[in-house]
């Protein structure tokens, strides 16, 4: 071939991206995205650093100190979680893992890259949210006499109302969604392939029903519910044209109020809907359930962040005689059944 100067990497990248994680591994296709933009990360950040073109980039090139400021440049430059710094590097040491198998010649590399530490996480993560009262600033804001903003209300309702992650709405397909009354929920399909189904509120049926009529001529397909038309052909929208208009509505909505907490992206409106439902009373096993978590232990980051619950315990456990209190403080919460299993996990 002749077009790079180190075929194998390449050529390993191919495979593990096309045979063996679609094919051999069974992975879905966002599964496959995730690695694909990781290592597509890393090389554009290779050729910032070194100043070399992408076909010069070798095995050799990509030193564990590199990958370790690539990871430091996602967290600082780009604002990536701790979580997100940690899957590109699970990504990459999967890519390298394959490698190895498949190429004695590159298993020097895999050492190298073993280096590179996981970066732990803090004992009680930060969540953000927003309130309700947030949330109806945040919903005011698209222009619902235009067609895109009434896509973009419903988008983000449905985002709210069912906590699905961004990537699981924009896979819903129109006959995803059962609009049956009192009955109605939402099929969605989440990591790993696992379906779960989501029931959903009234008002969002009925912003569902509407949207059908003017988006796909009021009948239930199989076609994408949320699309884009791009040169007579249509697509699935993409998260990042999401992104755009959820920052954008942040902005306008921000200027209203301070409520509304500033870089407003989608996966909030996922912490918020779940922070409200264990505020609301939901158990957590429930919560971790409808959220399709594979472990109730994700689930635990909302019990943390719910600092007002633990603040009404406080003030319940608190005497009436102490001085920190008024006198008019609600007696202790020695008889309040659900405040006691919700402080000592019993739910």
């Amino acid at each position: 071939m002749g077009v790079v100067k180190d075929e194998r990497l390449f050529g390993l990248i191919r495979d593990f991206l096309t045979v063996y994680l679609p094919k051999q591994k069974s992975c879905s296709e966002n599964t496959v995205k995730a690695y694909k933009e990781a290592l597509n990360l890393l090389f554009d950040y290779v050729k910032s650093v070194t100043g070399l073109p992408l076909a010069e980039i070798t095995f050799e090139k990509i030193t564990s100190q590199i990958i370790l400021e690539f990871l430091d440049w996602l967290e600082n430059s780009r604002g990536c979680s701790v979580s997100t710094r940690n899957h590109r590097l699970s990504c990459i040491r999967s890519f390298y893992r394959y490698a190895g198998n498949m190429d004695m010649t590159v298993t020097t590399y895999i050492s190298d890259v073993q280096k590179v530490p996981i970066k732990k996480l803090p004992s009680s993560q930060s969540v953000k949210y927003f309130s309700e009262d947030a949330l109806k600033i945040i919903l005011d804001q698209p222009d619902i006499n235009t067609l895109n903003g009434i896509r973009n209300l419903f988008f983000m309702i449905l985002l709210y109302d069912t906590g699905a992650r961004n990537q699981e709405i924009l896979d819903l397909k129109v006959s995803d969604i059962h609009a049956s009354g009192k009955n109605s929920y939402v099929l969605v399909t989440g990591k790993g392939r696992k379906t779960r189904i989501v029931p959903i509120m009234q008002k969002t049926v009925e912003h569902f029903n509407r949207y059908v009529n003017l988006f796909c001529d009021g009948k239930i397909t199989d076609d994408p519910l949320f699309y884009i038309i791009r040169k007579g052909v249509k697509q699935k929208m993409s998260d990042d044209n999401v992104s755009k208009f959820i920052k954008a509505y942040g902005v306008s909505a921000r200027a209203v109020s301070n409520l509304v907490p500033e870089n407003l992206h989608p996966h909030m409106f996922r912490h918020a809907r779940a922070i409200h439902l264990y505020r609301g009373g939901m158990p957590l096993a429930l919560v971790s359930e409808w959220l399709g978590h594979a472990q109730l232990e994700t689930t635990l980051i909302y019990a943390y962040a719910d600092t007002n619950m633990k603040r009404e315990a406080i003030e319940k456990a608190t005497s009436k005689s102490n001085p920190l209190i008024s006198s008019d403080v609600k007696p202790m919460w020695q008889d309040d059944e659900s405040m006691i299993k919700r402080l000592y996990g019993l739910v």
